[in-house]
């Protein structure tokens, strides 16, 4: 059953996203070669209590950390290590925060110094697909027109997409209904309704769509071994249109960006 929220807790909703949004903006500052992803699961976590929130994902369904961090090869799930991130890596950090009551969820994929032109490319197009699904993200639309926009838009450039992980409702739960797949058919699977909020969150491999889990029961991988890219906004439905909540201007500021990318999807432009 899809739990819908009023204005009100929408607003403390995007109070949940924007501790994350943060949280990952100050990790860009942090992010080099030499770091461990054990490291800033660790500062993480203090700059959520910080501001006033609890991690979302520490203890959740077992998870021994505060963030997921996806090296490479790694979609989604990964578990911190103290491996040193390296010139040419890129790391999806996902995270997750709980303030209000209400979950804040969203991820963002780092590169590490430099990286070749073909990763750059999956990450821009993955990227991109994130905006695509988001737009068709609508009243009178439905849960395959987003899953469509995103697999058309990302196998056209020959990747693979994810089947066994997909998007989700989100609120007092982080995982809510309905799951939001990145893939599907136009016109199938349930209607969006007004104060929905979902994440959506393209997993796009460069690739196979095939995937493996680790033996430590989280990290999941590709089959082939090659590079995966994940990119996750919270998105309300307001008026029948889309409104993001999170947003990833911390991020830019923090690395020397300008992007209006978000701002069609914002009642009123975000500053920060």
């Amino acid at each position: 059953m899809i739990i819908t929220k009023t204005r009100e807790e929408i607003e403390l909703m995007r109070e949940s996203a924007l501790v994350v949004s943060k949280t990952l903006g100050m990790l860009a500052t942090e992010l080099k070669p030499g770091v461990t992803t054990a490291q800033l699961d660790k500062i993480a976590e203090e700059f959520i209590r910080d501001q006033g929130a609890t991690p979302g994902f520490l203890g959740l369904y077992g998870c021994p950390s505060t963030l997921l961090t996806s090296v490479n090869e790694a979609v989604v799930h990964g578990l911190p290590t103290d491996k040193p991130l390296e010139n040419g890596d890129i790391v999806a950090i996902d995270c997750g925060a709980i303030k209000n009551d209400f979950y804040g969820d969203h991820a963002y994929t780092f590169t590490i110094g430099e990286v070749p032109p073909e990763v750059e490319q999956l990450l821009k197009v993955t990227k991109e697909s994130l905006y695509k699904g988001i737009a068709e993200f609508k009243f009178g639309n439905r849960v395959g027109d987003v899953g469509y926009a995103i697999q058309k838009y990302t196998e056209d450039f020959g990747y693979g997409v994810v089947r066994e992980l997909v998007g989700h409702g989100l609120g007092k739960k982080l995982h809510e209904d309905p799951e939001m797949p990145n893939y599907g058919r136009r016109g199938k699977g349930k209607k969006f309704i007004e104060g929905m909020v979902v994440a959506i969150e393209p997993m796009i491999n460069m690739g196979t769509h095939r995937i493996k889990q680790l033996e430590d029961g989280w990290t999941i991988v590709t089959a082939d071994g090659k590079p995966s890219a994940h990119f996750e906004h919270d998105v309300a439905l307001i008026d029948g249109k889309p409104e993001i909540l999170s947003t990833f201007k911390y991020i830019y500021q923090a690395l020397g960006i300008e992007s209006d990318e978000e701002d069609a999807f914002r009642q009123e432009v975000l500053t920060v």
